[in-house]
């Protein structure tokens, strides 16, 4: 005799089943859109250029609303883990008068107050309300928030993806095969839309009730990854979820670079463990991190020693040795040529910054503050 299903497993189908519809219908209108678009360029090949209708901007009203709920769970400076694995609310009460080195890893960031610079090797990405931040592989960032007051803080959602639950969405959103794009690259800025606003907001909304958001929060993040997947920058989000896309097969590399950034690499090796050719790898590699392979092992080097130095109070000679370096001296001299300053400088003036009360590294939470104190205040004593 067959077991009737529990209310619980009745209302999760009935959900799903909604998803499945959502997907449905957001890929058919953003086929039909496609589709609009393309009659009409027929048409108007010779016709002098019409500006497109912004009816999926977002509102202000929307953007504020969303602003209300991420200060109300980002309620000082910092980067603030919500109920939901992934899920993050930021505020930056000032602008940044120095650059923020960090690695920033695959995700979505949708600011609803404020804006951000943030630079790539030579590249720079900026983005406010009006637009989105997509990063796709993990890469080591230079980032200013640009725009922020106390009475106006920047204040960000960011979406950590999740690598399986995408590959899953791409096959729902593209069952026939992801269209041919352009070369994806690390970073990608985007407009924003209603839609996104309003479902990011809706997400938040769901924060106040933790046994409901433990149930709907992971489709709403599904609906928000939809319409980013069936946005225009669709096919090139999709690379992410696709297992041998050439950004796939980067990411493979860069995990191991993450894992053994301070043994020696060889390029060719690398090439060969993600099925490439050498000179292939070495193009794709720099067309998607904006880096050759050297460059970017160097800067994860610099990068993780001055977190060393200035998190674990870690000397230079210590810190050297332990991201790679052979040599202190060739350290140092790197060192000072990425961030401006002798290491030994740079962690004073960082130091002194932290103990003033200042946040150097508010938003990516790569230094942690308290552990700083902590570790002051033992080295003090």
């Amino acid at each position: 005799m067959r077991e009737e299903p529990s209310t619980a497993e009745q209302r999760n189908g009935a959900v799903a089943s909604k998803l499945v519809d959502l997907t449905d219908r957001i890929r058919l209108r953003a086929v039909r859109e496609q589709h609009d678009r393309s009659s009409r360029d027929s048409r108007l090949i010779d016709a002098p250029p019409v500006k497109e209708s912004s009816q999926d901007e977002p509102s202000t009203a929307d953007v504020a609303k969303l602003a209300r709920l991420i200060s109300t769970y980002a309620p000082h400076d910092g980067r603030f883990a919500l109920h939901i694995p992934g899920v993050y609310a930021i505020r930056a009460s000032r602008p940044h008068t120095e650059l923020v080195h960090t690695m920033w890893h695959p995700g979505l960031c949708i600011v609803a107050q404020g804006a951000k610079r943030v630079m790539l090797g030579q590249q720079v990405y900026e983005y406010d309300e009006s637009r989105i931040l997509v990063a796709a592989v993990e890469v080591p960032i230079a980032a200013q928030v640009t725009r922020a007051s106390r009475a106006e803080p920047y204040l960000c959602l960011r979406l950590d993806f999740d690598p399986q639950r995408m590959t899953e969405l791409v096959w729902k959103v593209y069952p026939h095969g992801v269209p041919r794009g352009e070369e994806v690259r690390a970073l990608y800025v985007g407009q924003s839309n209603a839609q996104m606003v309003n479902a990011a907001t809706r997400l938040f909304e769901l924060m106040a009730q933790p046994g409901e958001a433990e149930l709907l929060a992971p489709l709403v993040i599904d609906e928000i990854l939809i319409r980013l997947l069936c946005g225009p920058a669709g096919a090139r989000v999709a690379q992410i979820g696709l297992a041998e896309s050439r950004v796939q097969r980067i990411a493979h590399a860069l995990s191991w670079l993450r894992s053994h950034f301070a043994e020696p690499m060889h390029v060719d090796a690398l090439a060969k463990l993600v099925h490439m050719s050498a000179s292939a790898f070495h193009h794709h590699f720099k067309a998607v991190t904006s880096l050759s392979p050297v460059q970017y092992q160097k800067v994860r080097r610099l990068q993780e020693a001055r977190r060393l130095m200035l998190s674990m109070m870690m000397d230079v000679s210590s810190a050297s040795v332990q991201v790679g370096y052979g040599s202190v001296s060739q350290f140092s001299r790197e060192y000072s040529r990425f961030f401006g300053s002798s290491p030994t400088k740079d962690i004073a003036r960082l130091r002194e910054y932290l103990v003033s009360g200042g946040t150097p590294f508010p938003i990516e939470g790569h230094v942690n503050t308290n552990v700083f104190h902590q570790r002051m205040d033992k080295h003090t004593h």
